[in-house]
C-alpha cells in the first residue's frame, strides 16, 4: 500500500458513495481495502448512515487530508508495554 489515505475524502468508483477514510487496511493476500464513513451522520430518519468497506482500487480521491486528529500521547498517559 504505497499511500496513505486515511483523512481523505473519497468516492467509491462502483456505487457513488463518498466520504472519509477512516479505516485502512492491507491484507496478506493483496486485496487492500478501505472504510469509507459518510460525512452527513444521519439520513432522513435520523438514523446513523453505516460506514462501508471497498477495495482500495474503486476509490478516487476528491480532496486530500481533509481530517487530521491529534492523538500524540498526551503528558502522564500510559504507553502500550510500561510499566506502571
Amino acid at each position: 500500500m504505497d499511500k496513505k489515505l486515511l483523512g481523505s475524502r473519497v468516492r467509491d468508483k462502483v456505487t457513488g458513495f463518498t466520504g472519509i477514510v477512516v479505516v485502512q487496511s492491507e491484507h496478506i493476500s493483496g486485496c487492500d481495502t478501505v472504510t469509507i464513513q459518510p460525512e452527513c451522520k444521519t439520513d432522513a430518519n435520523n438514523e446513523v448512515k453505516d460506514s462501508r468497506t471497498v477495495d482500495i482500487t474503486r476509490i478516487e480521491v476528491l480532496d486530500d487530508k481533509v481530517v487530521t486528529l491529534d492523538n500524540k500521547p498526551k503528558a502522564g498517559a500510559c504507553e502500550i508495554g510500561a510499566r506502571l
